[in-house]
This record gives C-alpha cells, sequence and structure tokens, in this order.
C-alpha cells in the first residue's frame, strides 16, 4: 500500500513536471519572430467590401430586378417576387451578411484607432462602410439594430434593441460628417489593399459625401428633420461645397470593379450557365433602351465582341420583353430577351463578367440627385443641363469612347427635356433616367421608387397584394425567437412585420 502510494506520488510529481516545462515560456515559443501581432486594417479592407457587394449583386438580380422590372423569373409558381409574392425566409440573406459585414467594419476601425496601426484614412472608410450597409439594411426593413450592434462579442449584449430608422438615419449623418473630417488629413493607404479607389483618399472623401447626399435627400420629406436635412443638403450642393467634394465624374463613382484578376472575379461567374440565362428581360426595362436606339445595345456600332456591352440577347433580330405581373396561366414567355451567359470561347458580352456589376454609386446618380435639388428649389442651378450630364455620364460609364450630341439622341425619340412640363412630369423624366443609372446597385432603384412613385411601372393583371408595391422587407424569422423582446417593441413601435408597413422616410 505505502509503496502505491510512493509510486503514485512520484508519477504526479513527473507530470506536473512535464507540465510545467511544457507551458514554460510557452508564448514565447510560439510567437513568429518574423510575424506582427497586430492585425492591420488595410487586410480587412477588400474582403470586407467584396463580400459585402457580393451579397448586394447577389439580391439585386434575384429581388430589386423583379420588383423594379428589370428582369421577369418566368413560371407560374408561388413565390414570384415579380408578383409582388413574397416569402417570409427572404428577409435572412442581406440580414445575415451585413450585420457580419458591419461586424468586420467594426473591427477594421478598432484596428486603425490603435496607437501602432492609428490611421485616419482607415478609420474613415471603416465608419463609411458600416454606414453604408446600415443604410441598405434600414431602407429594407425599416427599424433595425444600429446603436447596440456587434455587441456581443465584447459586451455579450446577445439581444440588441432596434433602433428607430429616425434615429438611425441621424445617427448616419453625424458619423458621414465625422469621416470628411477625418479624410481630411489625406494620411495614405494601401493601393494593392484598395479594389475601389486604389489608395486614392480624396476619392473616397467624395464617396462619403455623396452617400451622404443621397441619404440627405431621401429624409428631405420628413418635417421633424427637414432644417437640418435642407440645410445639410445646401452646404453640400452650394453654400459649403468645397468642404464637401462629391463624386463629380465617372472616374470617382464607387464601383468594385471585377477585373478577372487575382480575387476580383465576380460572384457571377460562378452561376450556372441555364440558371443565369433562365431570367426574362421585362418590357419595361428593354422597351426604353430599344426604343431609344440606346448605344448600349446597338450592335453594329458600339458593341464589342459579337454582342452588346450589356450582354442582352436579342430575339429574331429584336429585343423583345415579358410583361411584368402577368397572370399564372398566361402565356409562354420563355423564348423572350435575356442576359446572355458567360462563354470564354465565344467573345460574347455578359454581365456575368462585367465589371460594372459591382457599381455602388456612380457620378449619373450624383447628378440626377442634383437635378432633383435644384427642381425642388433646395438649391440654385440649371435642371436641364444636370439632367443631360446625367443621361450622357451614364452611357459613357458603359462605351467611354460615346461622342453623340445627347440632346438629339433624346430628342429623336421623344425623351428630351421639356421645361414646360408640369412638376411631376420633370420628376418623372430625372427618374426613369435614374432608374436606368442605378442599373446594378443593390435595392437602389426600390427604395427611391417607395419614396417618390417615380418611375410609372405598368401593372400586371397578376399582381398579388392588391397590386401595392411592397414597402419593407420582412425581419428574419429566427429573430422572433433569438431577440424576442427587441423584436416585439419594434413592431409595437414601427408597425406589423408586413410588407405593407411603410418605413419612416416613407410615411405621410
Amino acid at each position: 500500500m505505502k509503496k502505491s502510494i510512493i509510486q503514485l506520488t512520484v508519477l504526479m510529481l513527473l507530470v506536473a513536471s512535464t507540465m510545467q516545462s511544457c507551458t514554460k515560456n510557452f508564448v514565447e515559443l510560439n510567437t513568429s519572430p518574423n510575424d506582427s501581432e497586430n492585425a492591420y486594417p488595410h487586410q480587412f479592407m477588400a474582403n470586407v467590401f467584396i463580400d459585402a457587394v457580393a451579397a448586394n449583386m447577389s439580391r439585386n438580380r434575384s429581388f430589386n430586378n423583379e420588383l423594379m422590372q428589370v428582369t421577369v423569373a418566368i413560371g407560374d409558381g408561388e413565390g414570384k417576387v415579380f408578383r409582388y409574392d413574397f416569402r417570409r425566409n427572404w428577409g435572412e440573406y442581406l440580414w445575415n451578411a451585413h450585420y457580419i459585414n458591419i461586424n468586420n467594419f467594426k473591427e477594421m476601425y478598432k484596428q486603425a484607432s490603435k496607437e501602432v496601426t492609428l490611421n485616419t484614412s482607415y478609420q474613415g472608410i471603416a465608419l463609411l462602410g458600416q454606414s453604408w450597409l446600415f443604410s441598405i439594411l434600414t431602407d429594407m426593413y425599416g427599424d433595425v439594430p444600429y446603436s447596440q450592434a456587434g455587441l456581443g462579442l465584447d459586451s455579450l449584449l446577445l439581444e440588441p434593441k432596434f433602433d428607430k430608422q429616425q434615429d438611425i438615419y441621424m445617427g448616419i449623418f453625424t458619423t458621414l460628417d465625422s469621416v470628411n473630417n477625418l479624410f481630411k488629413a489625406n494620411q495614405s493607404i494601401e493601393a494593392t489593399h484598395d479594389p475601389i479607389y486604389a489608395g486614392d483618399v480624396s476619392r473616397w472623401r467624395k464617396f462619403s459625401n455623396s452617400l451622404f447626399l443621397r441619404l440627405l435627400i431621401r429624409a428631405s420629406a420628413k418635417a421633424e428633420t427637414q432644417d437640418y436635412v435642407l440645410g445639410k443638403i445646401n452646404e453640400i450642393l452650394e453654400t459649403n461645397k468645397s468642404n464637401y467634394p462629391i463624386i463629380a465624374s465617372n472616374d470617382d463613382s464607387a464601383i468594385l470593379r471585377w477585373t478577372d484578376e487575382g480575387y476580383l472575379l465576380s460572384p457571377f461567374k460562378g452561376t450556372r450557365v441555364q440558371d443565369f440565362r433562365a431570367t426574362a428581360l421585362s418590357e419595361f426595362y428593354i422597351d426604353y433602351l430599344r426604343d431609344t436606339n440606346d448605344p448600349r445595345i446597338n450592335i453594329p456600332v458600339y458593341g464589342t465582341g459579337s454582342v452588346n456591352r450589356m450582354g442582352i440577347a436579342p430575339v429574331s433580330g429584336n429585343y423583345i420583353g415579358v410583361p411584368s405581373g402577368y397572370s399564372a396561366g398566361g402565356e409562354d414567355y420563355s423564348k423572350m430577351s435575356y442576359f446572355y451567359s458567360y462563354d470564354q470561347n465565344s467573345g460574347v458580352n455578359s454581365l456575368q463578367t462585367e465589371p460594372l456589376t459591382g457599381s455602388m454609386l456612380s457620378f449619373p446618380e450624383v447628378e440626377f440627385m442634383k437635378a432633383e435639388a435644384v427642381l425642388k428649389g433646395w438649391v440654385s442651378g440649371d435642371v436641364e443641363s444636370l439632367f443631360y450630364s446625367g443621361v450622357l455620364n451614364n452611357i459613357k460609364l458603359w462605351i467611354p469612347s460615346y461622342d453623340e450630341d445627347i440632346v438629339a439622341h433624346l430628342t429623336a425619340s421623344d425623351r428630351a427635356w421639356n421645361n414646360s412640363a408640369s412638376f411631376e412630369d420633370k420628376m418623372e423624366a430625372i427618374h426613369l433616367q435614374k432608374y436606368h443609372a442605378m442599373f446594378m446597385v443593390d435595392m437602389q432603384q426600390w427604395y427611391e421608387y417607395r419614396r417618390t412613385g417615380h418611375p410609372t411601372l405598368p401593372k400586371g393583371a397578376g399582381l398579388k397584394n392588391n397590386g401595392e408595391m411592397p414597402a419593407r422587407m420582412y425581419y428574419p424569422v429566427y429573430v422572433q425567437s433569438a431577440n424576442p423582446t427587441s423584436y416585439k417593441n419594434a413592431i409595437a413601435i414601427q408597425g406589423p412585420d408586413d410588407i405593407n408597413t411603410k418605413v419612416w422616410w416613407q410615411k405621410p
């Protein structure tokens, strides 16, 4: 017995000694002398923007384009977006994707704020990225987690409150004003890790202020914030322009261009051929391009490869679309115009490899924002020249060599600016062109339609929801059980978790 105890004691001492020797200097032994212990902000930058833009592109193609009559997913089954037939689980995709990306932007800001990696430009980009994604989320759902979002890891706050959209907007405005100041220092950033502007901080500043302008205009009808909003629009566009530079050319446009090199491979490229071609073009979308002889689908003159720049397939030599919202059980529209799929051997252009599909905010959109501001008397200027600049630069964004007289071009198709038209007709003219300028830009066509009612979309006989354009997306189903208190508080304040509950900036 004593012998056994002695043996056991010796064994325990040996184990303890071995464990001590294994853990002694553990950190030092397992830290590479050649690597930094700190993460650098540039290490987050490319990945988070690529992930965010890819998520927007996916939802744009499958959701926004169907609602806004760019495309029509042919079929008579249930859950067809183009018929306003919504499924609750559609609300999960962007919610999941963008809250992850917001957390990554928060970590990027944290690293850019440390003494050893301090960089005001990366701080600004990280805050801009958060504001951009928060704006997309709140415009899609209304009230969402904002002030407490992303605090679960550090603070164990696992049930964040849903902030009111008005408070989110005012918070974003404050943030973007501070971002403008952060960019003033023009501290250099890594060009090779910047997939948007290749290290040009001045253009990041223009992007930020242009996003600021977009959101100010979206909130412009709300009486409770109108003094601030209209005052800031006036500052940006007129009285303090030098302090708020905005996107002023196509080169300034915020576009993550898919160059097909390195990590810049379009997420569309992985879509199966039959799936990419399965969706037809809508009459509303393709008729405008065809009837105005738009150079982006003018094969003989401006095409590259064997088909037009936008990769649209003609039918028997013509461009023919599908009436959106057509009744189930009706005509077979499966043989209409569609977007070509990618084929590396054919030379055919396709949106699957098109660099411009990564667009976030373009110069033409800014020109149309300015045109609306002038039309409504918020600032001085010439609406007509801004209108034509927006149209021209939207074409030149796709076809830089385009040099035709834009006034003559639109006059020939009865789309010229009419100074004698009514206010509503002028808004329609501006927003029809803005609709085309925001092609492939996340859900911006849908958001602007909900704000303005323009452009006027035809209503098919097969529309659900009493033919009313949905005003928001359902919250993700799992939120009801994962964050029940905040969810209940949100719908008590905002209204039912329904597609017809209007968000703050849309309410009268």
